[in-house]
């Protein structure tokens, strides 16, 4: 029988194995393919014991226990964005910061070569 619980173990199993392809191809780095394995393995968990998740939704006053796996997935994704919107302002900030220099540079070049 076809249900939300064995639909969630497929894709997290599938969703286990191309993050580990992406990561054997240097695809994806580790550093944040870590995330989504704990992720996937998490959803597995909870998806192949549906005793977890009808007793958290009870606790939670959830009346359909399967939308506790979207509710987590949901706050998992925004975590995750989150996350790496700060990681892409690092990145940026050091861009902007390795351009800078890179002009210093080149203009004490000319300079030098006048």
């Amino acid at each position: 029988m076809i249900n939300v619980y064995s639909i969630s173990i497929v894709f997290s199993i599938t969703f286990l194995i191309t993050v580990i392809e992406l990561v054997r191809k240097n695809r994806l780095q580790e550093r944040y393919s870590l995330l989504w394995i704990i992720m996937s393995i998490i959803v597995l968990i909870l998806s192949s014991t549906p005793k977890i998740i009808n007793t958290l939704a009870e606790w939670l006053d959830i009346k359909n226990p399967p939308s506790l796996l979207f509710l987590f997935g949901l706050v998992y994704l925004l975590i995750y964005n989150l996350h790496l919107t700060a990681v892409i302002s690092n990145q940026s900030e050091k861009i902007t910061r390795l351009a800078q220099e890179i002009a210093l540079l080149k203009q004490e070049l000319d300079n030098a070569n006048k």
